[in-house]
């Protein structure tokens, strides 16, 4: 510790301001070491979705990239996480006590970021298998009456304006668990619920198909959803209603 007998004519005196100019670095250092004052944004508050929904790195296999896709959609998705029509626990805990307009103002934030896009799964695939999704994806399957996952995600399957999802770019098991998602009915839409039935017209293997081709695709240089589409929908489907919207 440092001399301070020539400051302090007592020694009684010196060893008390020894101590309080201890105290007082102390206090400078905890000051420094001390974050400063986050700003109370949304894109703050929001950092932490970015632990499972990535913005521009490699997606996680299980998660979505959601940067970019319609509100409408987005919307949709969050209140059906609150209302039980979808079921992951992390999501529900997260929203469960959140009012539809600061669920709309979520939505709204990840819509309007348009980001690079990730990079794209390099994925083995028996071209047998890759042709049939590709058709699937392309021209639909009328036997099965699939309808093509184009006639309603648009043509570059970004999605489409208010409230279709978009395609491009989602990893291969994130679509597979979708489909058994929808299959299982933990993943419910409002009625009718269009994707319920395509999930279980379809086989797994074409499932597969679908997923894989889709994973394998270049993703298009404007990853915008498209503002309209030819109505009406191949299928009756409540969860592309956009009076359903707020």
């Amino acid at each position: 510790m440092r001399d301070l007998s020539c400051l302090f004519p007592s020694a009684a005196l010196a060893r008390r301001g020894a101590m309080a100019l201890a105290c007082a670095w102390l206090h400078c250092a905890v000051a420094a070491e001390r974050p400063a004052v986050l700003p109370d944004s949304l894109a703050q508050r929001l950092l932490a979705c970015t632990s499972c929904h990535a913005s521009t790195s490699a997606p996680d296999p299980f998660f979505p990239r959601i940067a970019g896709k319609p509100a409408g959609y987005l919307y949709k998705q969050l209140i059906n996480f609150r209302e039980g029509r979808r079921q992951y626990p992390l999501m529900t805990y997260m929203i469960e006590h959140l009012p539809d307009a600061y669920l709309k103002e979520i939505a709204d934030y990840y819509a309007g970021l348009h980001l690079p896009a990730p990079p794209l799964q390099r994925i083995a695939m028996d071209p047998a298998a890759l042709e049939r999704g590709r058709v699937l994806v392309l021209e639909g399957d009328k036997a099965l009456q699939v309808p093509a996952c184009i006639a309603c995600h648009g043509e570059r399957l970004t999605g489409v304006k208010p409230a279709i999802a978009g395609l491009a770019g989602l990893p291969r098991d994130y679509i597979n668990a979708q489909f058994g998602n929808w299959r299982n009915r933990t993943r419910r839409a409002n009625a009718p619920d269009c994707m319920g039935l395509i999930a279980n017209r379809l086989s797994p293997a074409d499932v597969a198909a679908v997923s894989g081709w889709i994973a394998r695709r270049p993703l298009p240089a404007d990853m915008t959803p498209a503002a309209a589409i030819a109505l009406p929908l191949p299928l009756a489907c409540g969860s592309a209603l956009p009076e359903s919207l707020p």
